[in-house]
């Protein structure tokens, strides 16, 4: 990074509404690739500066024109820079990520928050639950943003926040416990279901497993290279875990339950190889795609067809 050119941005940049400008013209010019929680150049640069600034993203627009120290305009722009010329994701260098409206903590160890099923959440995932849940299993929890927000909406709701990434229950425990949610949402390690007690029933189990195939995998933009690839890869058709999900999650379902999951893209490879089995596409108002539901009564019923991927 050439400390020339940093001194000569900060001695021409004086307030946020400055840097605010000078990042979206540099993310514009460079190309960089959105997809991390924004999808455009002004809300990226947001994304960025404020947070750096320990700023929400709604702050006053009033405030956007206050005049920043010296050492506050030097680490924007360094951050700016890096943006750019690393492609690493603005969540993972301002380490703040916000999803359904809540903050969470984010680093190199889990993915950045951007599943769809965040709009479930919001509308209680109906009309697929028929009662209050009070036992909620988000597997593959990695930076523990989903069971976390189920939380709030759910707040008598015990939930298991599991995951097979030490790494990732380290993020997901401390973002639990920076939403004071302790006591009712508990970090599991486990590959999958394989190493749950046997005999645990949920009303809802939710997941976001990885589910990038391999075509998709070497196609992906280097913003996403600075994610885990534990959390994106699945192999050939991005289904490897799905399909040991969907063979396993009526053993852990109560009677009336229901299994929500996101296969993204995979989704044609998940119909292509199951023709006869009723997935139920949600659509979504907000944007996204590939997620479905199915309850424990289906999933026994179409059983034969997964048998083979059980643990």
């Amino acid at each position: 990074m050439d400390k020339i050119f940093i001194d000569e941005v900060v001695a021409e940049m004086h307030t946020i509404q400055d840097m605010l400008r000078w990042a979206m013209s540099r993310f514009n010019d460079a190309g960089i690739f959105y997809g991390h929680g924004t999808d455009n150049a002004w809300d990226e640069a947001v994304q960025l500066v404020l947070p750096a600034l320990h700023l929400p993203p709604d702050v006053d627009p009033a405030m956007r024109h206050s005049r920043l120290t010296t050492s506050e305009r030097h680490r924007i722009a360094e951050l700016i820079i890096r943006r750019v010329q690393e492609r690493i994701p603005a969540p993972y260098l301002t380490n703040k990520a916000w999803y359904a409206g809540w903050e969470f903590y984010v680093d190199e160890r889990v993915l950045i928050p951007r599943s769809p099923i965040a709009e479930m959440v919001a509308n209680r995932f109906a009309p697929f639950l028929k009662d209050e849940p009070t036992r909620i299993m988000d597997l593959c929890t990695g930076s523990g943003c989903i069971a976390i927000i189920m939380a709030h909406e759910f707040p008598h709701a015990e939930v298991d926040a599991i995951d097979i990434s030490v790494d990732a229950l380290n993020v997901a425990e401390r973002n639990i416990n920076d939403h004071g949610l302790e006591q009712q949402v508990i970090p599991i390690r486990s590959d999958l279901f394989r190493d749950l007690p046997a005999g645990d029933k949920y009303d809802l189990i939710v997941s976001n497993p990885p589910y990038v195939d391999s075509e998709d995998m070497s196609d992906l933009p280097e913003e996403f290279r600075h994610e885990p690839e534990l959390a994106l890869a699945s192999g050939s058709d991005g289904l490897k875990l799905t399909k040991r999900l969907l063979a396993n999650a009526a053993d852990f379902l109560k009677e009336d339950g229901v299994l929500v999951v996101e296969v993204g893209n995979s989704m044609i490879h998940l119909e292509a190889q199951f023709p006869e089995v009723p997935f139920t596409w949600v659509e979504f108002e907000n944007g996204g795609h590939g997620v479905f539901v199915m309850t424990r009564a289906e999933l026994e019923q179409y059983q034969a067809h997964f048998a083979i991927y059980k643990n």
